[in-house]
């Protein structure tokens, strides 16, 4: 079985965040370290570490990460202008808790998707 994480520890609300919305699903809550204006992540509630985890079974749940996403985005005034979804995988991917979340940024234009080198 997968670690617990810190985002176990948020789902459960032992430990404080802004959580913008909640359902039996999944947990979204403002990112303590944000990128943009608006940054949001939104989390599976069932501990799935990364996308090279997810498992036919996770599908009905993956798509609802994106039906919130599009929710939080709108009630969060940035739906309009546009957002990012974001989904980092591994380590060369950026990832850094490893329990699978997407990232929403808004608020303003994002750069480039990767630094070009």
């Amino acid at each position: 079985m997968a670690e617990e994480t810190i985002f176990s520890k948020i789902i459960r609300k032992e430990i404080p965040a802004d959580i913008v919305y909640q359902d039996e699903w999944v947990t979204a809550f403002r990112d303590i370290n944000p990128q943009a204006p608006t940054h949001i992540l939104i989390v599976p509630n069932k501990l799935i570490p990364t996308v090279n985890d997810v498992t036919a079974e996770d599908e009905q749940v993956l798509g609802h990460l994106f039906v919130v996403a599009a929710k939080v985005a709108q009630n969060e005034g940035v739906a309009e202008n546009g957002y990012r979804l974001l989904v980092n995988c591994g380590s060369h991917g950026g990832q850094e808790v490893y329990h699978l979340h997407m990232h929403l940024l808004g608020g303003r234009r994002l750069g480039p998707m990767v630094v070009r080198k």
